[in-house]
């Protein structure tokens, strides 16, 4: 099992921010409804059966995950909207961190930091006599 997959010529994978415009019929009328939230995992070894959830925040400050499969027919358009760091196969630990931890966890760019041990030599010198 991966942790990407590629929809339409573009890769997606877990941390990933995306915009998915979900189909949904309504009685005899259908509409599309944007969903937008990050990629928590990827399931399935095939694109057959390879299935996502991607979670977001409501509103109103609770969670919501939906869980899609990769070839569903309700899926009109699917856009990648922020691009991740991340290198984690699954992010099961976003569900207890609030939006803007979040937000640091995944699109943080590490930077190296490279420290230098300034090495020192010291010179012996022989100490100057004391007259008496």
């Amino acid at each position: 099992m991966a942790n990407s997959f590629i929809y339409k010529d573009t890769r997606f994978k877990v941390g990933d921010t995306v915009s998915i415009d979900y189909k949904l019929k309504e009685g005899d009328k259908e509409r599309a409804q944007i969903f937008k939230g990050i990629i928590v995992k990827v399931k399935g070894d095939s694109d057959a059966n390879r299935m996502f959830t991607v979670r977001k925040i409501s509103k109103t400050g609770v969670g919501v995950e939906k869980i899609i499969p990769l070839l569903s027919p309700f899926i009109a358009k699917m856009d990648l909207v922020k691009k991740s760091s991340y290198q984690k196969a699954k992010l099961y630990f976003i569900r207890n961190l609030t939006e803007q931890e979040v937000r640091t966890k995944l699109y943080h760019v590490k930077k190296k930091v490279v420290k230098h041990r300034k090495t020192v030599k010291k010179i012996h010198e022989p100490r100057p006599e004391k007259s008496r």
